[in-house]
Parts: structure tokens; sequence; C-alpha cells
């Protein structure tokens, strides 16, 4: 990825140059923002959906060390009566 693809204000203004004739052709101000907004809304959209898709839910190898741990501790303290009535 080029620095050009990861800067969301290099790729707006580079799709006002092709769309819009930028910057011998203006928009209204207010369109301009706007585009603006929606370039670093989309940006900040996809960084989050990145981050969701990065987080695990369950590791196995844990949940399985986890599982056993719980089994070895259950015949660990197995409830012994020493008490014995003769």
């Amino acid at each position: 990825m080029n620095s050009s693809e990861s800067d969301p204000l290099r790729q707006t203004v580079q799709w006002l140059a092709r769309h819009t004739g930028f910057p011998t052709v203006r928009l209204p101000a207010k369109a301009e923002v706007m585009v603006c907004v929606a370039a670093l809304a989309a940006v900040e959209e996809e960084e989050e959906s990145r981050q969701r898709f990065l987080l695990e839910r369950r590791v196995g190898a844990q949940t399985s060390a986890l599982r056993q741990h719980a089994q070895r501790r259950a015949q660990v303290h197995f409830k012994c009566d020493n008490s014995a009535k003769v």
C-alpha cells in the first residue's frame, strides 16, 4: 500500500480533480466540506471494521488448557472422609 492509498485527504483531492475539475473549477464550499467529511467518515468506518475482525472471540488452545486445568483441580480436591466410623 503506497502513501497515496492510505492518505484520505490525498484520495479526496484526487477524486475532486478527477470528477469536478478541481482546483480550476470549485464546488460550493458546503459541498466540498461534505465530500471531505464523507471521506473521513469512510476511513474511520474502515478502521473500525478492520479492528473488529482482528479480535479473537475464543482461543482454542487457551480454552483447552483451562478445561484441562479445571479437570485436574476437580481430581485433586476429591473429598476424602477420614472420619471412619467403626
